[in-house]
């Protein structure tokens, strides 16, 4: 089992949602982010004033699934979630070591 947490623009999420739900992901987590990358923020102005923005809004997508999904997933997030522009995002990959289903105390591949 793995789960895969991809950072991605915000207005890129329903596309991204509906690309892993026609691959059969069924469910998702989805965090309110900020931060920077090579972006490093840029600057606005408001009511006349130009002010710096460091960290920039960004969602964090966070989905559990077995090993064998875990390409197809990838591959899936980076082409619904790619504009070609600096600051599309960032995937990560990292192993669960268990997973309970609370609910019904299903445990590890069948709790996802």
């Amino acid at each position: 089992m793995k789960i895969v947490m991809a950072i991605i623009k915000p207005f890129k999420l329903e596309e991204v949602r509906d690309a892993l739900t026609a691959i059969g992901v069924h469910g998702l987590t989805v965090t309110e982010v900020k931060g920077y990358g090579r972006q490093k923020g840029h600057t606005e102005i408001y009511r006349g004033a130009e002010y710096a923005v460091s960290f920039l809004p960004k969602l964090k997508i966070e989905v559990a699934i077995g090993s064998d999904l875990v390409s197809k997933v990838i591959d899936t997030i980076t082409e619904s979630a790619r504009t070609g522009q600096i600051g599309d995002g960032k995937i990560f990959v990292s192993p669960i070591e268990q997973a309970v289903r609370i609910r019904t105390g299903e445990r590890d591949q069948d709790a996802l």
